[in-house]
């Protein structure tokens, strides 16, 4: 058995204890006596060790999740409402989920930290949010929006789960944001027209404040008091270019207002066909109302659109029961549907295709078979002199084969035969021998 000195031992009295290191105060200096962790050896009890390793554990664990702000903190269920054909904007304000942290916090404090926080908003049970709504956020210092206009198929009961995360602690809170879509009793208004904001990002257009100032503004233009803005829109999300990082340069804003009276003179004579033809030489259009929106709003009229919808009122959606069967009354299973004669569509599927693969083989065995010209037909359309060059050059290539092939009777001309051996200097004559001496080695061979 041999031991060794416990860490504590070794930091002396600079070293905390645990339950003060936990709490983040210091503790007094205080002598540590050296004690021994038994490791291995017949001397240590079997248990002694496990007993030992476990609280080391256990601390880290606990260590971790301390640095790591594993904190979560969770705030009530947010109830809203909102009508088909009206925007609906959710401002995610920072403040809320800085309390959340706080509270979800072991250690008291007294002053909420201001760090950056980011939000990530999805369905419930889904990855993504629902087809009509969006979520715009420029900043993690800045706050989150929650925008769209719902339509007569998004009518019923919205769950959003929006996650908030803290930059710097890494700490997480939740809240679910219930957004039940009613329609509109008066439907959707029939004179609709749609503004292009040149000077302005989609964020800065979804507050109250900016949203009421843009509404009076088109006030003094279209001189009605019904006015009510449908939806905003990013330039962004209708195929435009993300704008170059120079000050003042926008993303532009497309916001869409409603309302049961007709078009002003105004708006009349900004979208007709005269100013259209100005807009394409690079002009503006010909129209009074430049000044009304001031400038808070830089409005480009050349995508000034106007559009006139039937004003039919929402048709309602199912509505669900409890699900319970009322007192007194039996279930009702539905009656099993007739058999149906699939015998037709089975024929349909099987046969057509049998038979289009019957005519098939049929057209390509008749041009295989049936439609071959023949030699003496060829021969016919060639010319006299083509079938002479032709068959000039087979009696040529079939001699010049056949020279080929026998070559080895006829004898070597004299010129192609050794008459001096450049290396031993010996003259040799051409006719002795039978043999071809063109075989014979240049070198002799060398016993």
């Amino acid at each position: 058995m041999h031991c060794s000195p416990e860490p504590a031992a070794l930091w002396g009295a600079s070293a905390p204890s645990w339950p003060e290191a936990a709490a983040g105060g210091p503790s007094p200096a205080r002598a540590v006596a050296p004690r021994c962790l038994c490791q291995s050896g017949p001397g240590c009890a079997p248990g002694l060790t496990a007993k030992m390793e476990a609280p080391r554990f256990l601390r880290l664990w606990v260590l971790a999740v301390v640095v790591l702000g594993g904190a979560r903190g969770s705030l009530p269920d947010l109830s809203l409402s909102s009508e088909t054909g009206a925007i609906f904007v959710h401002e995610l304000e920072r403040e809320p989920f800085q309390e959340a942290f706080l509270a979800a916090r072991e250690e008291d404090a007294e002053v909420v930290p201001e760090g950056p926080i980011t939000f990530q908003p999805h369905l419930g049970g889904h990855p993504d949010l629902p087809r009509w709504l969006r979520y715009a956020q420029r900043g993690p210092s800045e706050p989150g929006y929650l925008y769209g206009s719902p339509t007569a198929a998004e009518v019923g009961t919205h769950v959003i789960e929006v996650l908030a995360y803290n930059r710097d602690t890494y700490e997480t809170a939740v809240q679910r944001v219930i957004v039940t879509v009613v329609p509109s009793p008066a439907g959707e208004p029939p004179y609709q027209g749609e503004f292009f904001v040149a000077n302005r990002n989609v964020e800065e257009m979804l507050p109250a404040a900016a949203r009421q100032l843009f509404r009076q503004a088109v006030d003094g233009v279209w001189e009605q008091d019904d006015l009510s803005i449908i939806n905003i829109t990013s330039a962004l999300d209708r195929g435009g270019r993300v704008p170059l990082p120079i000050e003042g340069r926008k993303e532009g804003v497309y916001v869409k207002v409603g309302s049961r009276a007709a078009f002003s003179r105004c708006l009349a004579s900004a979208a007709s066909a005269q100013s259209r033809f100005r807009c394409s030489l690079g002009q503006q259009p010909v129209a009074t109302c430049y000044d009304t929106f001031g400038p808070q709003f830089a409005i480009d009229w050349c995508n000034l659109t106007l559009l006139e919808v039937s004003a039919s009122p929402t048709a309602l959606g199912p509505v669900w029961g409890t699900g319970l069967l009322e007192n007194g009354s039996d279930f009702a299973p539905p009656t099993a549907s007739p058999a149906g004669d699939f015998l037709a569509g089975y024929l349909l599927t099987i046969l057509v295709p049998l038979l289009v693969a019957a005519l098939l083989c049929l057209l390509l065995g008749h041009l295989m078979c049936c439609r071959r010209e023949g030699v003496q037909k060829r021969d016919m359309e060639t010319s006299d002199i083509q079938l002479l060059h032709h068959t000039t050059i087979h009696g040529n290539a079939e001699e010049l084969r056949r020279m080929a092939g026998s070559r080895d009777d006829v004898p070597r001309p004299l010129s192609t035969l050794p008459m001096f051996n450049v290396r031993t200097g010996q003259r040799a004559d051409p006719t002795r021998g039978l043999g071809d001496t063109a075989c014979l080695p240049l070198l002799p061979r060398q016993r």
